[in-house]
C-alpha cells in the first residue's frame, strides 16, 4: 500500500460529516430561492428543512444498529414533527375562523 492511498483514506469525510454538508447546502438552497422570489416564509421554510432532515436521516441511519448519534437525531426530528403538527394546526384554524 503506498502512502497516496492511505492519505486519501485518512482524507474521505464519513458519513455524519456528508449528511451535514448536504442538509446545510439544502437549507442554503431553500434560503436563496425564498429571498430570490421575495417570499421568505419561516413555516414553509421549516417544513423544507423537517423534509430535508428526514431525507438524509433516513439515508445515514445503519439498518441493524442505532448508534448513539441517531438516537439523538430522532429526538429532534420528533421535536420538529411536533412543531409542524402546531404549524398545521395553527393553518386549520386560520381556514376554519
Amino acid at each position: 500500500m503506498n502512502n497516496d492511498s492511505v492519505s486519501s483514506a485518512e482524507n474521505m469525510l464519513s458519513k455524519q460529516e456528508i449528511a451535514a454538508f448536504a442538509l446545510a447546502l439544502w437549507l442554503i438552497l431553500i434560503s436563496v430561492f425564498m429571498v430570490l422570489t421575495q417570499s421568505v416564509n419561516f413555516e414553509i421554510f421549516f417544513v423544507l428543512y423537517l423534509i430535508g432532515l428526514v431525507f438524509t436521516l433516513e439515508l445515514i441511519s445503519p439498518k441493524y444498529i442505532k448508534p448513539r448519534y441517531l438516537r439523538y437525531l430522532q429526538f429532534i426530528v420528533a421535536v420538529a414533527i411536533v412543531i409542524f403538527g402546531v404549524i398545521v394546526i395553527h393553518k386549520i384554524m386560520d381556514i376554519l375562523g
